[in-house]
């Protein structure tokens, strides 16, 4: 019987965390935010603030992964604090929406960007209509092929994924602290005047779409607080995927400290070179802008061309030519952050399956010590969600969801100390129970918040949550 095999030590598991997280979204999200806020100070906190909550629950979460360090992350977490329907419920959401609709949208924006090099090869032109938003185009086709490739160098063994994951990873490092070296080199004066004289101020003027318009709106107290929590599901979704190693703890090398030192260390470096990249764009880009302008200085950080910030911030420094530079960035970011998800995604599925909770075949491993049936049943899920073209839409369904699940697993910590007091815990959750309180408080606002201004979002992804109820019995029923 095949096995894992321990091949991931604490350099691979940092590149796996910080590859995993860094994808596109740190290149796009913040127009979105500059138009939410209005204001400089309220973009860098709205990053602050997702950053902080992934270095907060990364500590805590050092505990659980000390406490079980084997294949499933969180899906043993959960069903370990609570039981096995909470476990499995956020195991389906995973597979069927979280991991596979973000390995989808990964792939579309790679293939995306490629598209940057050859326009009239590589587009979202309609080849063929398969019917709906299900359509057959080259730049869909390329996001599929790119998965496929990906899922079939994970089925040669974990040592092969963790060298391309190990490659891509530094490789992106080293070009995102290019863009910030350059960055402040060729800052504009004229721009940090605009940006920073009135940092945080108390009535910003944020930019709202009213029936495809954009009407400016001054908010101020509320209207402030609101608009952060709003704005995380861009950040926070730009910071997720920290926590996947903790799905391969049974082929880390000495899971029980390494897992949670990568953790920590991955989401730490990510969120200063996240914090120092908005800093960027604030001194080469000035935050408002004009929808109707026609270059990058005009539009600004709001209404950068298709929300691609760092594009516009590398052309306002070197002209179009730039873009390539850009391109050819988010390329190398994509390719190594899909890399990271599809190599930790399938291991969840696996231990879901050895618990005859999941089909029975996604629970085998293959000559080289991985779930290659999960990870091929993984990319065959991804790729119909890039001919379906609704990836983005799932994923603004379940990013709700996806905190909430974030903080019972922290509240689990809570549970877990009064169920398994004597369990072992080689790492503890620092300033217990402070720092695991203040997670579980900041997190459950942004839920709050959520629920009241996107609830066109928000229930829709519980509906999908609800749904794996019946799919749970399902699989109980052929247990029993």
């Amino acid at each position: 019987m095949a096995n894992f095999k321990r091949e991931i030590n604490l350099y691979d598991a940092v590149m796996l965390v910080s590859g995993s997280m860094i994808g596109s979204g740190i290149f796009i999200v913040s127009a979105d935010v500059a138009r939410q806020t209005g204001d400089a100070g309220w973009l860098l906190l709205s990053w602050l603030i997702a950053g902080g909550l992934t270095m907060m629950a990364a500590l805590s979460y050092g505990e659980l992964t000390s406490m079980f360090p084997q294949a499933g992350g969180q899906y043993v977490f959960l069903q370990k604090a609570y039981n096995k329907l909470v476990g499995f419920l956020y195991g389906w959401s995973f597979f069927a929406v979280i991991q596979t609709g973000t390995i989808a949208a990964v792939g579309v924006a790679f293939a995306k960007y490629t598209g940057v090099l050859a326009p009239s090869i590589i587009n979202d032109d309609p080849l063929i209509s398969l019917g709906g938003s299900f359509q057959i185009t080259t730049q869909r086709i390329l996001a599929i092929i790119s998965i496929i490739f990906l899922t079939y160098s994970n089925t040669k063994g974990v040592k092969q994924g963790k060298i391309i994951q190990n490659i891509f990873s530094s490789t992106k490092i080293i070009a995102l602290a290019f863009l910030i070296l350059i960055g402040f080199i060729y800052a504009n004066s004229e721009v940090i005047a605009a940006n920073f004289n009135q940092i945080f101020q108390s009535h910003p003027t944020a930019q709202l779409q009213i029936d495809s318009t954009w009407i400016a709106t001054t908010i101020g107290g509320m209207g402030i607080i609101l608009a952060l929590g709003i704005t995380q599901v861009g950040t926070l979704f730009s910071s997720d995927s920290w926590h996947g190693l903790a799905t391969a703890g049974d082929e880390v090398i000495n899971p029980e400290k390494n897992i949670p030192r990568g953790l920590i260390i991955g989401t730490i470096l990510v969120t200063v070179l996240y914090l120092l990249t908005n800093i960027v764009y604030l001194l080469i880009l000035p935050l408002q802008g004009n929808p109707e302008a026609t270059d990058v200085m005009g539009r600004g950080i709001q209404f950068a061309a298709q929300d691609r910030v760092a594009a516009a911030a590398t052309e306002a420094i070197g002209g179009p030519s730039m873009a390539i530079f850009m391109a050819v960035l988010i390329m190398i970011s994509t390719f190594g952050c899909n890399n990271g998800l599809i190599l930790t995604g399938a291991r969840m599925t696996y231990t879901m399956a050895k618990d005859k909770l999941f089909f029975k075949n996604f629970g085998t491993l293959n000559k080289a010590g991985v779930p290659s049936t999960a990870l091929w049943w993984q990319c065959a899920w991804a790729s119909i969600l890039c001919l379906s073209g609704k990836y983005g839409d799932l994923l603004d369904y379940l990013m709700t969801v996806v905190i909430l699940f974030y903080v019972l697993t922290i509240v689990g910590i809570f549970i877990l100390r009064k169920k398994m007091p004597d369990h072992p815990r080689p790492i503890k959750a620092p300033l217990y129970p402070v720092l695991p309180f203040i997670y579980v408080v900041l997190a459950s606002i942004i839920i709050i918040i959520l629920c009241k201004e996107k609830p066109q979002f928000t229930y829709p992804g519980l509906g999908i949550v609800a749904l794996g109820i019946p799919v749970y019995y399902w699989f109980k029923k052929k247990e029993d």
